[in-house]
C-alpha cells in the first residue's frame, strides 16, 4: 500500500475557519479513492477534489457542524479590576498575619509604613522629600477615621477674609480645603447620663471633640473632649441643679463632689472645689462656654470672693476659702491672668484634649495653604503707599515707630486699658508682660 504526505485542515473554534494543519502521512486505498489517515481523528483532503472537504478517519466526508462558541466574558473596568486585585492582596496579607507566630501567641504587633517613625508622642517621617523632613504630627490612634454625623454639621461658606461689601477685613485668609463646621454643644443643658461613642477630629478647631449619646433619649451631640476621655466613658451635666445645693451640709457636698468631679462633667462654679482644673468656662449664668477652649489649655479655680462695683478689695483677693456671701469665683486662666466669674456660671472638669498640638510642625508652606492661611508680606518689602514701613532704598524701616498696615502702634503698646478704674473690672491680676513681669494697677 502506497503512502502519501498530505496536509489536512483544522477548524478553529472562534472564527469557524479552516486552517492548514501540519503535514501527516496517509495510506492510499484504490477501491475507495480516499485518504486514510495514519492517526485516528485527523482530517485530510481527498485526492483530485477541487474544494477542501474534511474527511473522517474511515474516509467518509465530514460535514461541517456548528461549533459551540464560549460566551463572551463580562466587560470589567480598570477600576473594578484594580479594586479586586487590591482586595486579594489585603486578604493575602491578613491570612499571612494570622499564621504568624506572634499572632498564635496572642502578641499584637503595631504595623506602620516603612517611611513612618513613631515614638510615644509624635509621628515623623523618613526625609525622602524636603516637605516631610520637618513634618511632625501628634499621635492620635484613638481618633475616629470615618466621617462625622451629618446632622450635627453644616456647610462652611468661605469668605476669603472679606465682608458683604467685598472689602478685606482680615488679611491673610483665603483658599483652604473644603470643610464642614461641627455643631459643638457649649451649653450642656440636657441633664442625665451620656455615653461617649467616639472621639473625632475637628478641622475647625485645635481640640478634639467627643460624640455623646444620651442614655434615655439616644440624642447625639458633640462636646469638647477633655484629656483622658475615651470611648465608652460616661459624662453628665449638673447645670440644672438647684442653687441651694451649695448651702447643704459639708458631708453631702463632699459625697457629691467625689461622685461628680470627673473629666467631662459640667458643674456650676459654686460646687467645684478650690484648686480643680477646669475648662470651657462660661461668663454668664445662662450663656455658652467662652473661655479656655483651645487644645491643651486649662484654668484653675483659685478662690471665692465678693465683688463690689467700686473696686475689688485685697482681702477678698486673698480669701483662701469660700465665704458665705461670695458672689464670684477667681479663675486663673492659661495666660496667667486671674479674673472674676460669677459663681452661677458653669465649667467643665479637666483640661482640653490634644495637649501636644502646640509642638506640631507643618513642614511646608502648602500645608498652611490647606488650612486657609495665605502668605504674610513684610511691611518693609512694600511700597510707601501700601504700608507705613514701606519705601526707601534699603531694607530698613528707618527711624519709624513700628506700626500696623492701618497705622496703629504695633510693638510695646497695650491692647487694653490697665487697672480696674478704666479697664476691665473683672480682672483681678493681669497677665504677665515683658519677661514675666506683671503690670501694676492704675
Amino acid at each position: 500500500m502506497a503512502s502519501l504526505w498530505v496536509r489536512p485542515l483544522r477548524v478553529t473554534l472562534r472564527a469557524r475557519t479552516l486552517v492548514p494543519a501540519p503535514w501527516i502521512p496517509v495510506a492510499l486505498n484504490a477501491s475507495t479513492s480516499a485518504l486514510h489517515t495514519s492517526a485516528v481523528g485527523r482530517r485530510a483532503v481527498p485526492l483530485g477534489s477541487g474544494a477542501a472537504v474534511p474527511v473522517q478517519a474511515d474516509g467518509t466526508p465530514m460535514l461541517e457542524t456548528p461549533v459551540d462558541v464560549p460566551a463572551p466574558r463580562p466587560v470589567v473596568s480598570r477600576r473594578e479590576r484594580r479594586a479586586a486585585q487590591k482586595a486579594q492582596r489585603q486578604q493575602a496579607k491578613l491570612q499571612k498575619a494570622r499564621n504568624t507566630i506572634s499572632a498564635r501567641l496572642g502578641v499584637v504587633e503595631q504595623r506602620t509604613a516603612p517611611l513612618v517613625r513613631t515614638d510615644h508622642q509624635f509621628k515623623t517621617f523618613k526625609p525622602i522629600t524636603p516637605s516631610i523632613r520637618w513634618l511632625r504630627y501628634p499621635l492620635a490612634p484613638h481618633l475616629h477615621r470615618g466621617r462625622p454625623v451629618r446632622a450635627l454639621t453644616r456647610a462652611k461658606r468661605s469668605t476669603g477674609g472679606r465682608n458683604h461689601h467685598g472689602h478685606v477685613t482680615v488679611r491673610g485668609r483665603g483658599g483652604g480645603h473644603r470643610r464642614r463646621l461641627r455643631l459643638v454643644d457649649f451649653y450642656r443643658w440636657e441633664s442625665g447620663e451620656q455615653r461617649v461613642v467616639r472621639i473625632e477630629y475637628d478641622p475647625g478647631r485645635s481640640a478634639h471633640i467627643a460624640l455623646l449619646e444620651h442614655s434615655e433619649t439616644q440624642r447625639l451631640s458633640y462636646i469638647l473632649a477633655p484629656d483622658g476621655l475615651s470611648a465608652g466613658d460616661t459624662v453628665q451635666s449638673y447645670r440644672t441643679m438647684k442653687q441651694d445645693m451649695g448651702s447643704t451640709s459639708s458631708l453631702d457636698l463632699g459625697i457629691f463632689r467625689t461622685h461628680a468631679i470627673r473629666p467631662g462633667n459640667v458643674l456650676p462654679l459654686r460646687l467645684i472645689p478650690i484648686g480643680t482644673t477646669i475648662h470651657a468656662i462660661s461668663l454668664r449664668p445662662f450663656g455658652p462656654a467662652k473661655l479656655v477652649r483651645a487644645a491643651g489649655t486649662s484654668g484653675q479655680l483659685v478662690a471665692f470672693s465678693s465683688y463690689r462695683k467700686s473696686a475689688v478689695s485685697e482681702a477678698d483677693d486673698a480669701s483662701p476659702s469660700q465665704p458665705t456671701q461670695s458672689t464670684h469665683a477667681q479663675v486663673r486662666l492659661a495666660s496667667g491672668e486671674v479674673r472674676l466669674v460669677p459663681i452661677d456660671c458653669c465649667a467643665t472638669i479637666g483640661l482640653v484634649s490634644n495637649v501636644n498640638h502646640q509642638h506640631r510642625r507643618l513642614g511646608k508652606a502648602g500645608r498652611s495653604r490647606w488650612l486657609g492661611r495665605r502668605p504674610k508680606v513684610r511691611g518693609v518689602a512694600m511700597n510707601a503707599v501700601d504700608h507705613p514701613h514701606g519705601g526707601g532704598r534699603g531694607k530698613s524701616k528707618s527711624n519709624k515707630v513700628p506700626r500696623s498696615i492701618y497705622g496703629y502702634p504695633l510693638k510695646f503698646q497695650r491692647t487694653r486699658k490697665p487697672g480696674t478704674k478704666k479697664g476691665n473690672r473683672m480682672v483681678v491680676r493681669e497677665r504677665p508682660r515683658r519677661n514675666g513681669k506683671r503690670a501694676g494697677k492704675a
